[in-house]
């Protein structure tokens, strides 16, 4: 389905339904109105030409889903409304207020796509909201105060990043430009702590090598300005990054490419300025979602092999929780789609995993959803 089709669906609707916004530190604020969207028929669809695809035997194949974490509660998973389009390589989404944002990625055979969609799980349903004003993948988002702030991302498959930040506006459905990046990168990982956004990891320019970083960022709202913290350790990308406590973890990533994934478990103690080392995540991998519920840390989905190397090409769809209270993991009920680079929340009782990648690497977006619960 292309962009245009399901926008005219969206606006043939009768009545655009409100999202609203979060009470947060005492202050309330509504939310402005946004239009419906209409689930995707196709689960699939190529990046080369944006056309629906049906996933081959061979391609199949690359799904893994056994893990070496003992066995926890299973838990269950059940499909929730798919997405507009089939996306990947936003490679994170973020909540605000019971409501999953995802911005940019690949999808209708392009990868620099300015696409917002809206998941509200009372309704089952999608909304269109305001374009990102630059079109980008792998864009680094998180929320805060009433606004979702997305940060650099690459402006061609993967690579060559910039150093463009935003602030969408959730109350006026609007996106405003801010104090850019010290320095261009994509596939960071962006987390709020104490008012403050920190932005870790990524990769970065020159285009050609598309080298890691462990550069760790500061980004203060009050003062539009950024400041610079301790490295993180074992510079990589495509992490999965939250905060727990006072403390950030960023867990599992790559090293430059998905050859060379790892499952490194590092935790950053602010008032010190310092890293520390957990325990590993159990299936090294890269592209993940990680989000936290019932206070623990579940990691879903990723990629990771060698492009065009059949039996070395993996999607993982394990589902593997961490305690902080032990530095112990264990593993559940795997995602019956495998994906990677998915758009991945906690909200209520429910972990929701929007589209994402359906083969090792960019080649095909799906537009599946399905929602995870130990309930």
């Amino acid at each position: 389905m292309h962009r245009r089709s399901f926008l005219l669906s969206a606006l043939a609707s009768s009545m655009a339904l409100p999202v609203a916004a979060q009470t947060h530190g005492g202050h309330s604020a509504p939310a402005a109105p946004l239009q419906p969207a209409v689930p995707s028929p196709d689960p699939y669809a190529k990046l080369q030409g944006g056309t629906p695809h049906h996933l081959t035997p061979d391609q199949e194949a690359q799904r893994v889903v056994d893990s070496p974490a003992p066995k926890g509660t299973p838990g269950r998973w059940v499909t929730r409304a798919s997405l507009p389009i089939p996306r990947s390589e936003m490679a994170w989404a973020t909540e605000w207020n019971g409501k999953l944002y995802i911005i940019g990625g690949y999808g209708e055979g392009r990868v620099d796509r300015t696409y917002h969609h809206v998941y509200d799980p009372a309704l089952d349903s999608w909304f269109i909201a305001a374009p990102l004003p630059r079109g980008a993948n792998h864009v680094a988002v998180v929320a805060l105060d009433n606004k979702i702030y997305a940060l650099g991302g690459f402006l061609e498959q993967n690579r060559n990043p910039d150093t463009n930040a935003y602030v969408y506006d959730i109350a006026t459905n609007t996106w405003s430009a801010i104090a850019p990046l010290p320095r261009p990168r994509g596939a960071a990982a962006a987390v709020a702590l104490d008012g403050k956004i920190h932005l870790i990891g990524g990769a970065s320019s020159p285009t050609q090598e598309r080298a890691s970083v462990g550069w760790h960022e500061v980004y203060d709202p009050k003062t539009n300005t950024w400041s610079t913290r301790k490295a993180l350790p074992g510079a990589r990308d495509h992490v999965g990054c939250v905060a727990y406590n006072g403390a950030i973890h960023i867990i599992g990533g790559r090293f430059n490419t998905f050859e060379y994934n790892t499952d490194l478990h590092h935790i950053y103690r602010p008032q010190q300025d310092t890293w520390e080392v957990a325990a590993p995540l159990p299936t090294a991998r890269s592209g993940h979602g990680l989000v936290i519920y019932r206070d623990r840390f579940f990691a879903m989905g990723g990629e990771g092999g060698i492009i065009n190397r059949p039996g070395q090409q993996k999607v993982f769809g394990q589902m593997e929780s961490y305690d902080p209270k032990t530095d112990t993991w264990q593993s559940h009920a795997p995602m019956p789609t495998p994906r990677h680079a998915v758009g991945a929340v906690t909200i209520g009782d429910w972990v929701y995993v929007a589209g994402g990648g359906a083969v090792l690497g960019g080649a095909v977006q799906s537009a599946v959803h399905e929602a995870f619960t130990l309930a």
